[in-house]
């Protein structure tokens, strides 16, 4: 998913359940990995620490939760785990899982 920065600012955000969380105010950016962090619904012109610390616990949410990007935010009601690219070993074998169905295959 790609989305320019400029576009996420004062987009809805929704939940798959079609819950109304309110719009992209700020965003958190994490400029040595280069990645979005945290979205919140509410200015981060705070003037203590302790202002901040509650807007992000309480009125942000995860980028990692968002599920679509278009005209509106879809964003997962589970947070999904975070993954980190920096503990990927690559000589480690990578693991694929199998997909739960059993595709058709047309034998001759």
């Amino acid at each position: 998913m790609t989305v320019r920065i400029s576009k996420l600012f004062g987009m809805d955000i929704y939940t798959d359940n079609a819950e109304y969380k309110g719009k992209v105010f700020d965003l958190v950016i994490n400029l040595e990995k280069g990645k979005i962090e945290t979205m919140t619904t509410e200015p981060l012109k705070v003037r203590t620490k302790i202002e901040a610390r509650k807007i992000i616990a309480e009125k942000s949410i995860p980028y990692q939760n968002i599920l679509s990007a278009k005209d509106i935010l879809l964003v997962g009601t589970r947070s999904r785990p975070a993954i980190d690219e920096s503990t990927e070993d690559s000589s480690s074998p990578s693991v694929t899982r199998r997909p739960s169905y059993q595709p058709y295959v047309r034998r001759r």
